[in-house]
């Protein structure tokens, strides 16, 4: 047990240059070591003024809670609050430094967290594991499957052993892969030449980048509205999702991501019958970080399935980031385990997989009620 383990809110500075930043960046760093030890790279770790910007986000409040041993940082619990829906949802993202593992630390920060998602009045807490590809295979003959879905984590691993100590049971695996980019030009000419025969001239693409055009933002929610009712929610973490989208709250998305420095690359795909969008893929250029970048939703009508639409707008989307951010040298993706059509197409364009994300759920007893 690591001796004098204090736990306290980090206190979120103006900027990174003002004079109380010190612990601020202190718990970033944390993040990144963290995300080297599991990764062996520091792609997927936030930097400093890209964590900075998540606490401007309108739709989940963000509170830090850190563990200091002598006075040096070596644990956090991001700790994020939905705002809109879900009300009774904590998600948290707990990060120890690799010398302080199997100490204590996260037992301490996750009950301090727990105790702060109920004083806010949250009963669901998600949290999540990661396991890269190598360590699935190490632990391949003891696995623990999800409550709903395919995939697993393996059972021995220290993450997994943390959950389900701590009270967590496993709801669902997503399927977490990468891709070099760009694409080899053969292999997008070869892809599109086969979703172009398989959609014979009945479709027709259109792009935009940050902002949708006024003539398509109705057609966008419907599709994003349409597409949510398709989605079997056994596949999902069962929490209520209320959020119906309309053009208002897709363009203050929009005001959103442009605040946060983000930028939305987007392909979407018109029925030319029916004048209708039948589907469209979205990419993320984060503000700071041009060269890893993060395959958003992508969405096709369940009538208009079995057209290859899925590849024709990915690869499009794809060739579209490479002439507009040719610094990106990565994308990655997550995915159910049982998208078994996404998981194909993605195969086709050169996404591996990593590893695997499980996705934990405890249900906290509300504040004025027992244990037993």
């Amino acid at each position: 047990m690591a001796q004098d383990v204090k736990i306290e809110q980090l206190w979120i500075p103006d900027s990174l240059e003002a004079p109380d930043a010190a612990d601020f960046l202190a718990a970033v760093e944390v993040g990144r070591k963290v995300r080297m030890q599991t990764w062996g790279s520091d792609d997927l770790a936030y930097g400093p003024l890209e964590k900075l910007l998540e606490f401007a986000d309108p739709y989940e409040r963000q509170l830090i809670l850190v563990a200091k041993v002598d006075g040096e940082i070596v644990g956090t619990v991001d700790i994020a609050l939905p705002l809109t829906d879900n009300l009774d949802l904590a998600e948290f993202t707990l990060d120890i430094l690799p010398e302080f593992q199997r100490q204590g630390v996260g037992r301490r920060l996750l009950q301090a967290a727990e105790q702060l998602a109920r004083n806010e009045g949250r009963t669901m807490i998600l949290v999540d594991t990661n396991h890269p590809g190598a360590s699935l295979h190490e632990f391949e003959r003891a696995q623990l499957v999800p409550g709903s879905g395919q995939g697993f984590v393996p059972l021995e691993s220290r993450e997994v052993e943390f959950a389900q100590r701590t009270g967590y049971t496993l709801q669902h695996i997503e399927q977490f892969s990468s891709c070099l980019l760009p694409l080899d030009s053969k292999l997008v000419a070869d892809l599109q030449a086969e979703a172009e025969e398989a959609n014979n001239g009945r479709y027709r693409l259109h792009h935009w980048t940050d902002r949708c055009p006024d003539r398509w933002l109705e057609a966008v929610a419907v599709l994003e509205n349409q597409a949510g009712a398709d989605v079997d929610p056994s596949l999902h973490v069962p929490v209520e999702q209320d959020m119906v989208f309309d053009g208002a709250i897709l363009r203050e998305a929009e005001d959103v991501a442009i605040a946060q420095g983000r930028r939305t690359v987007v392909t979407a795909v018109e029925h030319l019958a029916s004048g209708a969008l039948v589907g469209l893929t979205t990419i993320t250029v984060l503000a700071h970080r041009a060269d890893v970048v993060f395959q958003d939703d992508t969405l096709v009508l369940q009538e208009h399935r079995g057209n290859k639409l899925g590849l024709l707008i990915k690869v499009a989307n794809m060739e579209r980031l490479t002439e507009q951010f040719p610094d990106a040298r990565v994308i990655y993706t997550w995915n159910a385990p049982e998208n078994r059509y996404l998981l194909t197409v993605n195969q086709q364009l050169g996404f591996r997989t990593a590893g695997v994300t499980g996705i934990w759920q405890k249900e906290l007893p509300r504040l004025g009620t027992s244990n037993s």
